[in-house]
């Protein structure tokens, strides 16, 4: 096989070639593919971005703040929104620079990202700028973030009818390729036609890589039609309105059909099916093609299925449309939530020849494809094989169905199993505590999760609206008094409004805001703009609350300012007093993003604590009080042979030291103590040499990662994709995660094939897992990861630790022991290759930083990554953390899964604690 350079550079430096993209790099190099476009053309244009943060698109801002100095250069500027509605606004400046003197540039291409209900609070400035017109030589598309499953939002999402509603064009790519392709195409189709366009986009598109093709040349063909559709200075509403719908719309489908956005990928003369899709259920559709026995175009073709992928989603091309399904016997239109494509095609169709449309529901009004949760591969299966009658196939929708009775039966799947909780330190874990006696709502952010904690939380609203429910609701009831939830985030978002709300009508409410000084739920990124706690104080007073209380975990840090701050110790003391008083008032909770304070102490920005809690197991009774104190993931379970204690995780824990609070004897705190780190290198004579290359795996695989938030599974993914685009192959990657980033389930779907094989949906099908690298098992339990496991292809390779779940955290309830998880994963798999990959890297490395590069390792030895070993170090090496260690925990892998008796012999069971040579007895 051939190799390939690789530089993590590529992703925005190289022109043309193969390249390792997720659909975020794709989304954050647009704008640079745009600017050189632009310049080959002689144009002078200029790009902006702005708009606010949110899954599946919430690495977006992250991406381009560490592009600072590229997007400089190439007169890109990123400007955040403090909300969507106002950086949609911006935007629309942004088309509006060539109406007045003193333009330097030709135009501006904008983009405007934001997730589904950043989208629905931004409709009115859309629609006024949409109306109004893009420029013609600037531009806009919108980059909406859909979740369709509902997995890390308040409500499942699909954007296509709202930005229907808005009139913007809508464009839907099935694969990271498709996101550079349509996104390049959306501001081809807004200079022409004079609309905004619309880019919807789900996990499936953005948390997934893959290795894309750069053409040299991309280059968009323009009708040659009257072009009345740009912004203008002089305007009216209606004669906006005119142009919209009487003028913008066309051209924007004249721009689909000169340009191929609809495609015909299997044409058969005379066909029994037109098989119609677009955006992520197209992948799952060409996958379910596949699983029914028609592997490639050719076998759809013999069959007489006609499939189609629809790039403009709306407004529907109607004389395209016509065209692929007039011969048709059947048309079958699959697609996520409700029929917008089906509702369009079936108007199209009207007046023409008679032809069955089976979509939501076939022709008798049985239901066939549901508008409502996820459109899922067995779904889409059953729909196919229903319209066709017969498939060659027929087994995999037998097994599927097997299957799906047989895991009915297993009690929980691998998100239930895995329930996300605060991280350890987490501020929230004392901040959302209320009094007995009272109760709280919560709001946007991390903190909602407080609902299903011990902390009667109860109800909750959209960004911004924290609390405006208790202003209806408390005319009409005997509770007298609640606590609200908003995170400092949403307060600068557009929360403040929902206090003044609250003020205004006089409703007995305190609000507490929850200052972490960073954004946490979508990656810790910093607010927009430089709030403070004293200027959220001032803002409050200024809105006339009738008083405000700060409390923080460092009163000293506020001794400078003209309000007195607590520590947090007394808490429920201030809660008491405020809960008391009639009217608004506030809290101020100040502690910072446990997780953000660790990134800051490892890159020197923030001081580490002179401090470590540890449990004497010998004193401790096992109660555990420690826990319910702390709400702490780190305070984990101990086996012993007096019955289940507790300890500290030393690698998990942030130092908060709540758990303290509980004043058991059983506590002790060190002062003076570092980690335990052992030499992270390989020692000498236990090179790569002394371990057989082994036996070489199949060149196609499906390997399926599954973990635990914060363990590091995305990172995985990554390396094996970055191996295997070196190694010259193809590489999708997947990463489910949802709010797994507080510990919750990860998967990580890899699939590796060769080029010349087809390219079919980024998500492991029913029963098509080859290996799974099991680094938590309660995961790898859950039935709907059992569903890809096969007993006669799937090779297990387990790391035997069990971290606790929110389960024992909550409810002091035992975890699964490994034996009952172990068994019920063979039952479904060929092999369970095991190795306690935790024990083994503490007892190596000092702690457990690099257990799943060690499983990597493992699994390697193991014959089931069908990848060169020099790319997989080769990646670790470009990842460019802990370098040394993770090469080091790679070959222990190795080393453990050819010989365990070989690793270098060592007395530490766990995670060790020296004491600190430097600091004086």
């Amino acid at each position: 096989m051939a190799k390939r350079d690789f530089s993590l550079d590529d992703r925005y430096t190289l022109e043309s070639g193969v390249a390792l993209l997720s659909g975020i790099h794709a989304l954050a190099r647009l704008p640079f593919d745009q600017r050189r476009l632009d310049a080959r053309d002689g144009l002078n244009t200029e790009g902006y971005v702005s708009g606010y943060r949110g899954s599946p698109i919430g690495g977006l801002d992250r991406e381009l703040w560490n592009r600072t100095q590229e997007l400089a250069q190439s007169g890109i500027v990123f400007q955040p929104g403090v909300n969507e509605d106002l950086a949609a606004t911006a935007i629309w400046g942004t088309q509006q620079v060539g109406l007045f003197p003193g333009a330097r540039v030709d135009g501006v291409f904008s983009l405007w990202y934001g997730k589904a209900p950043g989208l629905d609070r931004s409709s009115d400035a859309i629609r006024h700028a949409n109306a109004a017109g893009s420029s013609p030589k600037g531009g806009v598309l919108l980059a909406v973030g859909d979740d369709p499953g509902c997995k890390s939002s308040t409500l499942p999402s699909g954007s296509e009818f709202s930005l229907r509603d808005l009139g913007v064009p809508t464009l839907a790519p099935s694969s990271v390729q498709e996101v550079l392709d349509f996104g390049l195409a959306g501001w081809a189709l807004s200079r022409y036609s004079g609309c905004w366009a619309g880019l919807v986009t789900t996990s499936d598109t953005m948390d997934s890589s893959a290795t894309v093709l750069l053409p040299e040349e991309r280059r968009f063909t323009l009708p040659d039609l009257p072009q009345e559709g740009n912004i203008r200075l002089v305007d009216d509403p209606l004669s906006q309105e005119r142009r919209l719908f009487e003028h913008k719309l066309q051209l924007a489908m004249a721009f689909a059909a000169a340009n191929g956005l609809g495609r015909v990928h299997s044409n058969p003369s005379r066909p029994r099916l037109t098989l119609i899709s677009a955006g992520k259920v197209l992948a799952d559709t060409r996958q379910a093609l596949v699983e029914l026995g028609y592997p490639t175009m050719q076998s759809l073709a013999d069959a007489g299925i006609r499939l189609v992928q629809l790039g403009l989603i709306w407004p529907l091309e109607e004389e395209f449309v016509r065209a692929v399904c007039r011969d048709a016997e059947r048309v079958l239109v699959v697609e996520e939530k409700r029929g917008l494509i089906e509702e369009q095609l079936k108007a199209h169709l009207f007046h023409g020849p008679r032809v069955e449309v089976f979509g939501k529901r076939d022709p008798a009004g049985e239901l066939l494809i549901p508008a409502v949760g996820e459109v899922t591969l067995p779904i889409i299966a059953k729909a196919i094989a229903r319209v066709l009658g017969e498939v060659p196939n027929r087994a995999f929708l037998e097994a599927t169905e097997a299957d799906e009775r047989a895991l009915a039966r297993v009690a929980t799947t691998s998100k239930e199993a895995r329930v996300p909780l605060f991280c350890a330190g987490c501020p929230h874990n004392t901040s959302t505590k209320v009094p007995d006696g009272s109760r709280a709502a919560a709001g946007i952010g991390c903190h909602y999760m407080a609902q299903w904690m011990d902390r009667n939380t109860w109800t909750f609203t959209h960004m911004g609206g924290e609390g405006a429910n208790w202003i209806g609701q408390a005319p009409f009831t005997e509770e007298g008094h609640i606590f609200v939830n908003m995170g400092d985030g949403t307060f600068n978002h557009s929360g403040l409004l929902a206090i003044r709300a609250a003020v205004a009508a006089g409703v007995n409410v305190t609000y507490k805001i929850l200052f972490n000084d960073a954004v946490a739920m979508t990656g810790g990124q910093p607010m927009d703009g430089d709030l403070t706690v004293a200027d959220v104080v001032r803002q409050v007073l200024a809105e006339g609350v009738q008083a405000v209380r700060v409390v923080t975990d460092d009163p000293s840090r506020h001794a400078a300012n003209d309000y007195r701050a607590l520590p947090r110790e007394r808490l429920d003391e201030v809660q008491r007093e405020l809960r008391e008083m009639p009217g608004c008032t506030a809290l101020v909770y100040e502690q910072t993003c446990a997780t953000e304070l660790r990134r800051r102490r490892k890159r020197g920005l923030a001081e580490e604590p002179d401090v470590r809690v540890v449990i004497n197991d010998a004193v401790c009774e096992g109660c555990g009080d420690c826990a319910v104190q702390s709400n702490c993931v780190a305070v984990e379970p101990l086996e012993t042979a007096f019955g289940t204690k507790r300890r500290i995780n030393q690698s998990a824990c942030n130092k908060d030291v709540s758990c303290l609070d509980g004043f058991c004897p059983s506590f002790v705190t060190l002062r003076g103590a570092r980690h335990k780190r052992r030499e992270a290198t390989v020692p000498e004579g236990l090179s790569d040499s002394e371990l057989p290359l082994p036996q070489a795996a199949r060149r196609a695989a499906n390997i399926l990662l599954t973990g635990v938030g914060g363990s590091g599974i995305v990172t995985l993914s990554q390396l094996l994709a970055a191996a295997a685009h070196m190694d010259g192959r193809h590489a999708t990657t997947l990463d489910m995660t949802g709010l797994a980033q507080k510990g919750g389930a990860v998967l990580g779907h890899v699939r590796i094939s060769d080029f010349d094989e087809p390219h079919l949906s980024a998500r492991i099908s029913p029963r098509g897992a080859d290996a799974v690298l099991a680094a938590d098992l309660v995961t790898a339990a859950g039935r709907d990861v059992l569903a890809m496991f096969d007993q006669e292809r799937t090779v297990v390779v387990a790391n035997t630790h069990v971290a606790p779940t929110a389960e024992f955290l909550l409810h002091r309830r035992a975890d699964a022991g490994s034996g009952d998880l172990l068994r019920q994963l063979g039952r479904r798999c060929t092999e369970v290759r095991t190795v306690d990959a935790d024990r083994h890297a503490s007892a190596l490395l000092g702690d457990t930083g690099s257990v799943n590069v060690f499983l990597l390792g493992h699994a390697f030895q193991s014959g089931v990554i069908p990848l060169s070993l020099e790319s997989l170090k080769r990646a670790i090496e470009l990842n460019g953390v802990a370098v040394e260690r993770n090469l080091a925990a790679f070959h222990y892998g190795r080393m453990a899964a050819h010989d365990p008796d070989s690793l270098p012999a060592t007395h530490a069971e766990g995670e060790a604690l020296q004491r600190d040579p430097d600091r004086r007895r």
